[in-house]
């Protein structure tokens, strides 16, 4: 049996979206450099190196500073670097929703803890630039519609891990839940969905809350 480290890792390696996308969309996989792909595994194998259950955290799609950099949802090149101790020659950019998720984790009780409980990814499992900048997949009728196959895809995939399917945690209480609930309503990936709000957005417009949502989401899944 397959540790979930390797599980992510083959999953990573094969990612591909392979239906045409709407005019000026472009993909964007982290993984298609050699580079990336080693940290992302590196990070994996130090954290996901078991046989252990785990409820998946789905946000909505890697950006350019974030997972889109390093190929692991939520951490940046810095936060690589000083919170999981993985070296990387990644321009040191900073990205706040990474800032946010690493204080939640490190409220909850820290890296190793906390993963041992969850695994984060994105309901889509690449990222989009549009004119190149980001793009989110439900930014446009036309992308969502073209890229759900291999939404479909990738979660069933995901669930054939050692995933926990009574409940899955969404990030993005807006357009990201609606897509993904629906989603589940058509095909039943998971017993419930629940919502918590994106962190780019408690950053950019709930920053004297930052406290308040730490605890809510600690709150919310535990």
């Amino acid at each position: 049996m397959q540790t979930f480290a390797e599980n992510v890792n083959h999953f990573n390696s094969k990612l591909i979206i392979e239906t045409p996308l709407p005019n000026g969309v472009g993909v964007m996989n982290p993984f298609s450099d050699p580079k990336v792909y080693n940290l992302a595994t590196q990070f994996y194998r130090k954290y996901y190196h078991d046989h252990k259950i785990r409820k998946l955290i789905l946000g909505i799609n890697p950006g350019r500073l974030g997972a889109g950099l390093t190929g692991i949802p939520f951490t940046d090149p810095v936060k690589l670097l000083e919170d999981c101790g993985i070296p990387n020659q990644l321009k040191k950019v900073k990205e706040p929703s990474a800032g946010f998720i690493h204080d939640m984790i490190y409220a909850f009780g820290g890296l190793e803890h906390f993963y041992t409980k969850y695994f984060i990814n994105s309901v889509c499992p690449l990222g989009f630039t549009f004119n190149g900048i980001n793009y989110n997949y439900y930014d446009s009728k036309q992308l969502e519609s073209a890229i759900k196959p291999f939404i479909i895809k990738s979660l069933r995939q995901l669930l054939a891990f050692n995933v926990d399917s009574s409940e899955c945690f969404c990030l993005g209480n807006g357009k990201n839940f609606k897509f993904l609930k629906n989603l589940n309503n058509e095909m039943h990936f998971f017993k419930k969905v629940t919502p918590l709000p994106h962190p780019r957005w408690i950053v950019q417009y709930r920053q004297k809350q930052y406290q308040y949502f730490i605890h809510e989401f600690i709150a919310t899944l535990k």
